[in-house]
């Protein structure tokens, strides 16, 4: 079997592609996992793998049944995966942050027999054993309780010899759910062949991923950048990963990177700014491994892109991807990033953007964001008429507002909910928040729509300030002249609330809505 940038065989397991693949190209002594004071070869992983799908399929896991895994980042989990992808399996890693209600609702949802969760994570599963529709087995990483599996007892006596299944391209690889920030959290189907394809686009196409790199992830395994940047991208080069269980805290974060010394680094715009909040944090820490880093999750504001470079020197690529889509499908290139712009597609990818009625806009005007290409899911998960609405066509409606300029280079105006119509213009969060950004005493902020004495709409900013900064009136005045003065005036903030944190997803995203309750 065979795979090149153009084409997937019509029969393929992506789970062969990753492990299996390394071995026979001879890279099985090479070290594919490090994570801790652990390290995983490949032919450890794949020798690991066959074994959990062994125990799978012995706990009565076959071809298209959904695992589900719960655990913090950890070679247990890519094991897992792997192990269920190459039975023909699908895993379903899940996020760790996310209450006992929507554990339940997606077990129930996804109907998976077996679920892999880490001892420390049981608490999350035990109040909602009795209303577990489908879940037959739990297997438990650590110490088992009555009625569990121990993973170490039954990896001990797995055999290590594992056919992978003869699986079509088009089957299910994997399902990533979404964070649900507009209602329960929604099963993305993804194939097997649209981990092969989106690589060759973006880690190769863009990054040029090699054997000899080593990536570190912020985001973590359980969001689909996570995965991809943790987990896919290493694996399909057979390169290394650096896996990280705990919070990614910026100095848990920094201090990884002297430890393992990763060459591409993947972060998202939050954590680039915290790092950045660190006093002489360029001296304190040594960044010189790192080739390149990549941002996504939201718009990378142009002030911090241009400090980090002023402390670091490492270009960072920033691109706008979906969990829809399996990753970035446009971003910005090495050596002709362009500040504040998400880029342009990706080579096999298009995208538009177009009006209420579909049509394809001029460059300037701000409409909705369509793209299609080859990584894209399936569709959602027992949700037709949703993915409908979604997947049209060949297209993907991104629910992003954007508009290109004249040299076809795409910017971010928010998503579609987060624009502002002040005046009857449309104001851009993301451009007045960028703006904000640029001021000495703004660390971090979040834009949205409120209203005047006489209800009219205008841009209303809520600012978290650096320290050595204290809110007055004054401070209030200064950063309105400051954003009348970089941009046109009536997108200005007529209001500056000043708070102590802003309220974010679990990948860091502002969440604008609840900026909107306030």
């Amino acid at each position: 079997m065979s795979v090149n940038q153009f084409e997937v065989p019509q029969q393929f397991n992506a789970g062969w592609y990753l492990i299996d693949r390394n071995i026979e190209e001879g890279r099985g002594d090479k070290v594919a996992i490090y994570c801790k004071d652990e390290q995983l070869t490949y032919r450890e992983a794949f020798v690991a793998s066959n074994k959990m799908g062994n125990v799978f399929k012995k706990l009565g896991v076959e071809i298209e049944n959904r695992v589900l895994l719960l655990m913090p980042d950890s070679p247990e989990i890519l094991i897992s995966m792997l192990g269920a992808m190459r039975i023909g399996a699908v895993p379903i890693v899940a996020n760790t942050m996310l209450p006992s209600s929507d554990i339940l609702y997606i077990l129930n949802d996804s109907r998976a027999k077996v679920a892999v969760i880490h001892k420390s994570l049981l608490s999350l599963v035990d109040p909602i054993r009795k209303e577990l529709t489908y879940l037959k087995k739990i297997i438990v990483v650590g110490e088992a309780g009555e009625g569990d599996h121990s993973y170490q007892e039954l990896m001990q006596s797995a055999s290590e010899e594992l056919k992978v299944a003869d699986t079509s391209a088009d089957d299910s690889a994997v399902w990533q759910y979404s964070s649900g920030t507009t209602g329960r959290p929604k099963g993305i189907v993804h194939l097997h062949r649209n981990i092969v394809s989106h690589y060759f686009a973006f880690a190769k196409g863009v990054l040029d991923i090699t054997e000899n790199d080593t990536t570190l992830s912020v985001a973590k395994l359980f969001f689909g950048y996570g995965q991809g940047n943790g987990f896919y991208w290493a694996f399909c080069a057979g390169a290394s990963t650096v896996l990280l269980p705990d919070r990614p805290e910026p100095v848990t974060v920094l201090e990884a990177v002297q430890k393992y010394k990763p060459t591409l680094y993947f972060g998202v715009p939050t954590s680039y700014n915290q790092i950045l909040q660190i006093p002489d944090v360029e001296k304190k820490y040594d960044f010189s491994s790192v080739r390149l880093c990549v941002s996504a999750g939201e718009a990378l504001p142009a002030a911090v892109y241009q400090r980090w470079m002023e402390k670091f020197n490492v270009e960072i690529i920033d691109g706008l991807g979906s969990t829809e889509c399996f990753h970035i499908f446009i971003a910005n290139r090495p050596g002709k990033t362009v500040p504040g712009s998400s880029g342009t597609p990706l080579p096999g990818y298009e995208a538009k953007v177009v009006d209420e009625k579909g049509n394809q806009l001029p460059p300037g005007e701000i409409g909705k964001l369509m793209v299609r290409g080859k990584s894209f899911a399936a569709r959602y998960w027992n949700k037709h008429e949703l993915s409908q609405k979604t997947f049209v066509g060949d297209w993907v409606n991104t629910g992003d507002s954007y508009y290109t300029d004249e040299n076809g280079l795409f910017w971010y105006s928010g998503r579609g909910d987060d624009m502002i119509k002040a005046g009857g213009i449309w104001v851009s969060p993301i451009e007045v928040e960028g703006t904000l950004l640029s001021h000495a005493a703004v660390m971090e902020c979040g834009v949205v729509g409120g209203e005047d004495q006489d209800g009219l709409v205008k841009p209303k900013a809520f600012v978290v300030l650096k320290e050595g900064f204290s809110p007055s009136e004054d401070l209030v005045k200064e950063i309105q002249l400051y954003v009348k003065k970089k941009i046109a005036p009536y997108k200005y903030p007529r209001w500056i609330e000043f708070i102590d944190e802003l309220p974010k997803t679990a990948t860091g995203k502002i969440q604008r809505f609840k900026l909107r309750q306030q």
